[in-house]
């Protein structure tokens, strides 16, 4: 009794002794972290970096048991944007798994939740999850056939290429069925037939079919005159009796029309024996006499003085119907300047010129857009920004505006950008310049930085010409600056960049010659300032002259650069220039040479091409201005041999030399009084100038490749294809 009694004594303390160890054991173990369970996680939280929306990010915790028997968990989903792999529903004592969390966040916000799990005795686990959800940032405006996406991987707008056969835009009312096509949107063209042989059916590319009046149709030169019939298109038919018909032309013997025959005959009384000119008429004989009534003033017969009206206006732009607007930089239009009913607009822009029959300014409605407007009302169209477009681009500029703009074909426009870099401002001479190529609807075809040693020094390289001929190649010249306070070094070069209508690069150059506008015809470059016409095809000299091109005009068959010397700045004195010459096209071997009458001389740099009819024949003139003494005269060369179709005395008293002027239907709009620099850029800024309109019945602006330096009528700065006769 005593022995057992002992005995279960002794297994009563070793129980005891056994409890008192193994409680000593467990209080060693670290309590559970966010747990009062066996089980915790080896971090706390678990955090992920900003991830763009769309993107996804990973990361791991471990599970660490302190138990030594395997304890079963159930965990709660875990709600979007985390999703964990891995949780185990049975944790071991031995061995530590992983658990795999994904971020993938569906929203620009930040997002925390809990990661909960529960054994069967109610103790919880817990992992904080948290992440926060970034924008994807925009993207550049895709040109046609091409995208933009977001690649969050590398984290920056990567551009594709459209599939083939992609439907497309080609912002051309004139292009049906387009689909994109190796990145280029292409389709058929849009044929258009009113039915009728006398007109000229055309399709405008942001209108459609149009039908205008066809042009005369020619006759034969021998007594037979044309006309338009409307199914058979042009005829021929003999020309009235008395029509002069050759060489003779005096009251003794002319050659005239008689019963469709060319004859030489002793002319009646009141034969045209001289043609009339803008300011005399017809001579006619009275015997063996040619009579002509003396020559009268033109007199203008309307005049708008911008300084008396107070407004900063200094360019001018005749519409097809005759139409005017008047434009300065940074200051409100006028459109229909010569109605009772003029109006201004409400925007203001920089330079503006015609395109598509439609006011194409820079920077309106504000700086670094483009704007197509009616020319009635001013209403746009459409606007073009550029930093809207191409997010990227802006993000590298403090400013961005429009430098130059120029027509490359009815549905291609030019758009030269100039920035100041990001973080400088005006004060800066560091230039940022960008090349974009607009449909006529204001898409983007194209857009590139501009890129050449010359344009990476910060000395304010400028844009002077930017010029297109008839296949849509565009050309690019950057030349030095007679602006003050931002002049290139001393004895800088020009440089001259030649691109495909894509805006692909052909060719560069730098050239030793001053700035300028561009001229173009039949494959000739012509810088103003240089004396080397340029071959379009590889920027290859095509010849020398004695002088400077200037503001050229050209036909198909001759080159006339501006008289020599002759300027149109108010405060440069000219050097007396009593010639005009005349150069072949393309070989430039010289034509002719115009001289003045004894007193006369030049005064202006400004060149237009018109027409005159002379013997039933659209005769193409040169138009320049002279002083004989003190008395302003138009004068107008024929441009075939440089004979004198006409000198005539403008009744005005001048304020400075003709600084600009413009043609329209039976009309010659003249700009003289700027007083600021009118071969900087921009022109004539900030000045008040005089505009007068000459009515001169049967003067027609020209059709030809280059009617101007400045782009003639609208000053589109395009070669333009001249229409075929029918």
């Amino acid at each position: 009794m005593t022995r057992d009694t002992r005995e279960g004594g002794w297994k009563l303390v070793w129980v005891v002794l056994l409890t008192g160890l193994l409680g000593a054991c467990h209080e060693e173990k670290p309590p559970l972290v966010g747990s009062s369970g066996q089980v915790r996680f080896s971090q706390q939280a678990l955090a992920f970096p900003a991830t763009y929306v769309g993107a996804s990010r990973e990361g791991t915790v471990r599970l660490v048991s302190a138990g030594r028997a395997p304890v079963r968990v159930e965990w709660d989903p875990v709600p979007e944007p985390f999703r964990v792999e891995g949780l185990p529903e049975r944790v071991e004592p031995t061995g530590e798994p992983t658990v795999r969390v994904r971020f993938a966040p569906t929203a620009a916000e930040p997002v925390q939740v809990t990661l909960v799990g529960r054994d069967e005795e109610g103790r919880t686990v817990t992992l904080r999850l948290s992440g926060e959800g970034r924008p994807v940032p925009a993207c550049p405006t895709p040109v046609a056939c091409h995208r933009f996406r977001f690649d969050v991987v590398k984290e920056e707008c990567v551009e594709e290429v459209l599939a083939d056969g992609t439907g497309c835009d080609p912002g051309n009312q004139c292009v049906l069925d387009a689909v994109c096509r190796e990145g280029r949107c292409k389709g058929r063209e849009r044929v258009c037939d009113d039915g009728n042989a006398c007109t000229t059916d055309v399709c405008a590319p942001l209108d459609g079919c149009q039908s205008v009046p066809a042009p005369p149709c020619p006759g034969d030169g021998a007594c037979q005159e044309g006309y338009c019939d409307a199914r058979k298109g042009c005829q021929l038919r003999p020309a009235a009796n008395g029509t002069f018909c050759g060489e003779a032309r005096g009251c003794d013997l002319a050659d005239v029309c008689v019963e469709g025959a060319c004859v030489k005959r002793d002319p009646p009384d009141r034969f045209v024996c001289a043609p009339a000119s803008p300011c005399q008429d017809e001579g006619r004989c009275q015997g063996s006499v040619c009579m002509r009534p003396p020559a009268k003033v033109l007199e203008p017969g309307w005049t708008y003085d911008a300084a008396a009206e107070g407004k900063k206006l200094h360019d001018l732009m005749v519409g097809p119907t005759g139409d005017l607007t008047l434009s300065g930089y940074f200051a409100p239009a006028v459109l229909g300047a010569t109605e009772a009913s003029r109006l201004e607009t409400p925007m203001s822009g920089r330079r503006c010129m015609l395109w598509n029959e439609r006011l194409l300014c820079m920077d309106v409605p504000r700086q670094g857009q483009v704007s197509l407007m009616e020319r009635a009302t001013g209403t746009p169209r459409w606007s073009f920004d550029l930093a809207g477009a191409r997010p990227d681009i802006a993000a590298k500029t403090s400013t961005l505006f429009l430098a130059r703009l120029a027509v490359m074909a009815p549905d291609r426009l030019a758009a030269l950008f100039e920035a100041y870099p990001v973080g400088q401002d005006s004060r800066t001479q560091c230039r940022l310049y960008y090349l974009v190529v607009l449909d006529a609807m204001g898409g983007m075809v194209s857009a590139q930085a501009l890129e050449d040693p010359l344009l990476s020094e910060c000395n304010h390289p400028h844009p002077f010409g930017l010029a297109s001929d008839t296949v849509g190649d565009l050309y690019v010249t950057f030349s030095p600056t007679l602006n003050t306070g931002a002049p290139l070094r001393p004895g800088s070069p020009t440089l001259v960049m030649a691109f495909s209508s894509d805006g692909v690069p052909r060719w560069r150059r730098t050239l030793a010659f001053g700035g300028g506008e561009l001229g173009l015809v039949r494959g000739l470059l012509i810088p103003e300032g240089g004396t080397e016409p340029l071959r379009t095809s590889d920027g290859g000299v095509a010849g020398t002259l004695p002088s400077k091109l200037g503001r050229a005009v050209a036909t198909q068959e001759v080159l006339v650069p501006s008289p020599e010397g002759a300027t149109v700045n108010p405060d440069v004195v000219p050097p007396e220039s009593t010639r005009l010459r005349g150069y072949t096209v393309p070989g430039l071997a010289p034509a002719w040479t115009y001289t003045l009458p004894g007193g006369a001389s030049f005064t202006s740099k400004e060149l237009r091409l018109g027409t005159w009819p002379e013997g039933g024949v659209a005769q193409p003139l040169v138009l320049g201005f002279a002083a004989e003494g003190v008395k302003p005269v138009l004068v107008g060369v024929r441009a075939k041999d440089g004979s004198e179709a006409f000198r005539c005395e403008l009744g005005y008293t001048p304020r400075t030399v003709p600084q600009l002027f413009e043609l329209g239907p039976g009309s010659l709009t003249l700009m003289d009084g700027a007083t600021t620099c009118g071969e900087c850029d921009p022109p004539f800024a900030e000045s008040r100038a005089r505009f007068q309109r000459f009515m001169l019945p049967k003067l027609e602006p020209a059709e030809a490749p280059w009617p101007g330096t400045f782009g003639g009528p609208g000053h589109d700065h395009h070669e333009d294809p001249v229409r075929a006769v029918p």
